[in-house]
């Protein structure tokens, strides 16, 4: 039986190609602990305003060279700020309310973690969603060996038949032992999206999910590659 399996590292609310991989997986596992990258999607994404793109970025200090699940914010403040920065932007997209009642559940969450905290908001939208995709913690398999031998290890754990990278594996994913492994490798192209009506034009893809979900409402899972009616 085919069994897909994605790992990701968590990013700060994601957009929607990241779901789009989460969609597709019988099992989705959060790479955690692996070193935390600066100037990534860990602790920071974009929304649009009606001046531009903005960056909204977690403060996380400057101990960062850590893994992932061991990174902390250096203070609180800034849930309330982009929070508010949220409802400032989007507050005359159609679905506006039903959406901020999500969001307002995200930016409760007491934890000072940035992995628990990304964890639990992809998890909370991707529920939103109604993608049933099942969760896990790379820390969980204890997985032995570096880049592409860390990845198999986890995935021989998991039972699974097919491991779906994005593109960017391509730039240090070793396929010659996923061949050895049975394990068949494909990765996701995210080219091709759909459009969407979206506020403040030109049109953008690369921007966190909650765009998607604050401008189409119930029908933001249909822009998906994956998704089947």
């Amino acid at each position: 039986m085919k069994k897909t399996v994605v790992i990701l590292q968590s990013n700060y609310i994601p957009w929607k190609g990241y779901f789009d991989l989460i969609n597709i997986a019988d099992e989705f596992i959060f790479l955690d602990d692996v070193q935390y990258t600066v100037r990534d999607w860990r602790n920071r994404n974009r929304i649009k305003t009606e001046t531009g793109l903005k960056w909204l970025t977690i403060p996380i200090g400057n101990k960062r060279d850590k893994d992932i699940n061991k990174v902390y914010f250096s203070d609180d403040r800034w849930k309330h700020k982009h929070l508010q920065q949220l409802k400032l932007s989007y507050m005359q997209a159609p679905y506006f309310r039903d959406t901020m009642d999500l969001i307002d559940d995200i930016y409760k969450n007491p934890t000072n973690s940035l992995s628990e905290f990304n964890q639990f908001a992809i998890a909370k939208i991707a529920a939103g969603l109604g993608i049933k995709t099942e969760f896990k913690d790379s820390s969980t398999f204890h997985a032995k060996g570096k880049s592409t031998e860390r990845l198999i290890d986890i995935l021989i754990k998991t039972g699974a038949t097919h491991y779906l990278s994005g593109p960017a594996g391509r730039g240090y994913i070793n396929s010659t032992l996923f061949e050895k492994a049975g394990i068949e490798l494909e990765y996701f192209d995210y080219s091709g999206y759909l459009e969407y009506p979206q506020l403040f034009p030109p049109f953008v893809h690369e921007v966190t999910i909650l765009d998607l979900i604050f401008n189409t409402g119930p029908k933001a899972i249909q822009y998906f590659k994956s998704f089947k009616p």
